[in-house]
C-alpha cells in the first residue's frame, strides 16, 4: 500500500493516534513488531520510512496507542509485510453472527471482524461497527486493490473519495476504486454505524 515518508515528532502526529489501542483485543502492534524483528529492521528505519516518530512507533508496537489507517499502512510498507498477513482468519467459511475473527485495520472508534473471503485470493469481507465520531482518521489513504464496496446496514456514514463526498444512510451502497485516496467517518453524535465492506482483491 502506497504511502509517503515524512518524519513526525510527537507534537505533529494526528490526535487519532493517541487513543487506546486494540479495542477488540487484537494486538496488531505486537504482531508488526514481531515481523520487524524477524526481518532485522531497526525501529528507527521503520519510523523514518513510515513518517512517524520513534516514540510513537515504540508505543504502537506495545499496543499502547492506536494508529490511523494511513499510518498503519505506511508501517506495513516500511516492514514490507502485507496487511492481511498479520490477521487471524475465521476457522471456517461459515461465520455466524458476531463470530468472525476480530481485526484491527486502524482508525478510531472501530470494531471489525472478518466475515468472508478467508483463504480466498480474490476478496475480503469485513463487518464494521463505527462508534459515533469514529472513522478512518483525518488522513486520506489508499490501498492496492481493484474495488471497495461499502454497504450501510444501519446508521450514517460520510465518505470522501478523491474529494467527492457521499452521505450514506441505512441501505445505501457505494462502490469505488480504493487506489483513490479516501476517508470516512460516522457523523452521528449518538448512533453507531454498522457497515459491510468488500475489498477485491484483499489488500496487498
Amino acid at each position: 500500500m502506497e504511502r509517503s515518508s515524512t518524519i513526525c515528532d510527537d507534537t505533529t502526529e494526528p490526535a487519532v493516534e493517541d487513543v487506546p489501542a486494540s479495542p477488540n483485543g487484537f494486538n496488531v502492534g505486537a504482531r508488526l513488531r514481531a515481523f520487524r524483528q524477524q526481518k532485522n529492521i531497526s525501529i528507527d528505519v521503520v519510523a523514518a520510512k513510515a513518517g512517524v516518530s520513534k516514540s510513537f512507533l515504540s508505543r504502537f508496537e506495545r499496543d499502547l496507542v492506536q494508529a490511523s489507517i494511513a499510518s498503519l499502512l505506511r508501517i506495513c510498507d516500511a516492514i514490507d509485510v502485507k496487511p492481511g498477513a498479520i490477521f487471524d482468519p475465521p476457522a471456517t467459511s461459515f461465520v455466524k453472527a458476531g463470530q468472525g475473527a476480530p481485526i484491527n485495520l486502524g482508525g478510531v472508534g472501530m470494531r471489525e471482524r472478518i466475515v468472508g473471503g478467508v483463504g480466498n485470493e480474490h476478496m475480503m469481507t469485513l463487518h464494521s461497527v463505527i462508534e459515533p465520531g469514529g472513522g478512518s482518521g483525518p488522513e486520506a489513504y489508499a490501498i492496492r486493490a481493484d474495488l471497495d464496496v461499502v454497504h450501510v446496514i444501519s446508521g450514517e456514514l460520510d465518505i470522501s473519495v478523491g474529494g467527492e463526498d457521499y452521505h450514506m444512510t441505512s441501505g445505501d451502497t457505494l462502490s469505488f476504486d480504493p487506489k483513490i485516496p479516501h476517508t470516512w467517518q460516522n457523523p452521528s453524535a449518538s448512533e453507531p454505524c454498522v457497515t459491510l465492506w468488500m475489498i477485491v482483491p484483499p489488500p496487498a
